[in-house]
């Protein structure tokens, strides 16, 4: 089932701009997100065929079952709260029985650690960037060999470079585990050619070293140490850096380049933003998803301050929240009972027509 489907079968009960737009944050270059609330039809409900969500391709268009909507909101998630508080204006269209879903009966102090511990994951990501931004990993990646280390009197030194230096293939070396001994090997010369030696990896995307078949009575020219924890770790961060090349946004990317500031604006203007909407929550009990300090939040976007100053910022804020979360009127959770009984009647009254 796709988006175009929900509409065609007027399976739609809420639909709305998101994001950047619905925060007055977006700017010429802002993506348009939009979000809805769709019901499923009776006999995929009860049958074998339940979709929780539904998204386009570039996942800027995001749909949720009401199920799963209800479902998000008593846990306070705070994307979905803010679609239930999205401003008149930003709203493309409502379904009466979305009336019922009052915000004042789903906002409560949980808001404090779902919007916090959200700013903080933000938080993370931003100065993330830092590293992949400075320490740029080459495309090409490295191979087993060179995470490989010969032993040399008390010390080691590169496989590489000691192979390099007695003028040895490592085509023509062969390996054999010393037992009881991680990732420790003998290694073997075959300068003739004679037994068939795998070579130290017996290719150059190998993810480990090979062993071969050693005739008896062949005497090892040294051993050969395999740091195979460091290679895995290498992997890991290569993957993950040429991952978030591929689908990094290159204007914003350049951006961050060109403020220089080392972390990523747009997910500390978010941190702040974030915070700032928790800390009314549990002050006012109200939810303001349209933000009144556009020129604040985009001056921290556009790298105006220094990493510290926004992580002072932040500290500062998630402080306020603690000490306001303390004597808030807000409900300590929502009621699920509640909730999940209006979820019953909303389905009863879809289903019957």
């Amino acid at each position: 089932m796709t988006i175009k489907d929900l509409k065609k079968k007027n399976l739609l009960l809420f639909e709305c701009l998101s994001g950047s737009k619905a925060y007055g944050l977006d700017t010429p270059q802002s993506d348009t997100d939009i979000k809805g609330i769709y019901y499923m039809p009776k006999e995929m409900f009860f049958g074998l065929k339940y979709i929780p969500q539904i998204s386009n391709e570039s996942n800027d268009e995001v749909y949720y079952e009401i199920g799963r909507f209800v479902e998000l909101l008593i846990k306070n998630n705070p994307n979905i709260v803010e679609i239930l508080a999205t401003p008149e204006e930003y709203i493309l269209y409502k379904h009466p029985i979305m009336d019922k879903l009052n915000i004042d009966i789903i906002l409560s102090k949980l808001c404090k650690d779902t919007f916090g511990g959200y700013a903080l994951t933000q938080i993370r990501k931003a100065k993330g960037l830092n590293k992949k931004i400075l320490n740029p990993i080459p495309k090409k990646r490295k191979t087993v060999l060179d995470f490989c280390f010969i032993t040399e009197s008390y010390s080691s030194v590169k496989a590489n470079t000691w192979l390099k230096k007695h003028k040895i293939s490592k085509a023509d070396c062969g390996l054999s585990k010393i037992p009881n001994a991680k990732n420790l090997y003998a290694l073997f010369y075959d300068a003739e050619k004679k037994f068939g030696y795998k070579g130290i990896a017996n290719k150059e995307t190998a993810n480990d070293v090979s062993v071969s078949a050693i005739p008896h009575g062949e005497i090892e020219i040294g051993y050969l140490l395999f740091n195979q924890d460091s290679y895995s770790s290498y992997c890991k961060e290569h993957n993950e850096y040429w991952e978030w090349v591929e689908k990094r946004n290159e204007e914003r990317y350049k951006l961050n380049k060109t403020h220089g500031k080392d972390y990523d604006a747009k997910n500390m203007m978010h941190t702040i933003r974030l915070l700032q909407v928790a800390l009314e929550i549990v002050s006012d009990g109200k939810l303001t998803v349209k933000r009144q300090n556009r020129d604040e939040l985009l001056s921290i976007k556009r790298g105006e301050f220094d990493y510290d100053e926004v992580l002072k910022m932040a500290e500062q804020l998630m402080l306020k929240i603690e000490q306001e979360t303390l004597t808030s009127n807000l409900q300590d959770k929502p009621d699920e009972r509640q909730i999940e009984c209006l979820l019953v009647e909303m389905r009863a009254i879809l289903y019957a027509n």
